[in-house]
């Protein structure tokens, strides 16, 4: 089932940058960011209450609120500097430069969370490297 929620997730990404790129027209960035994180907020919290998930947040542990803030906070900073840059670029160059996050994730995933390394995700990420360069020349 995982596949089908990751597959769905990269579809509305797309629609995300295709519909973030025509909205941003004349209008700050920050300001869209903005505009859109209100709609991403009352979404998720709607998701909340709608599976009835809410009884859950008393029993968040210390660390979890930590990272989670963490968390968001590298989101917002990444979504100001992804509208930042989709407004000033193409989309077509602005998004595969953005997925080289795919590549720093494996990274971190491997110093940090002492995930391993193979073959095939060592192939892979040169690979998103590579394609990347050729997409963003």
């Amino acid at each position: 089932m995982w596949l089908a929620y990751a597959l769905a997730s990269s579809v509305f990404a797309a629609l995300t940058s295709i519909l973030a790129k025509i909205g941003i027209e004349g209008v700050n960035s920050n300001l869209a960011t903005a505009v859109r994180t209100v709609v991403v907020l009352a979404m998720a919290w709607a998701m909340v209450f709608v599976t009835r998930a809410q009884d859950g947040l008393a029993h968040i542990s210390p660390r979890s609120w930590l990272f989670l803030i963490l968390s968001g906070l590298a989101t917002g900073a990444s979504w100001l500097c992804y509208y930042k840059a989709l407004q000033m670029g193409d989309a077509s160059k602005v998004v595969p430069i953005d997925k080289l996050s795919v590549v720093i994730t494996l990274a971190l995933a491997a110093l940090l969370l002492h995930e391993e390394f193979t073959i095939k995700s060592l192939l892979g990420c040169a690979l998103i490297a590579a394609g990347t360069l050729i997409l963003a020349l």
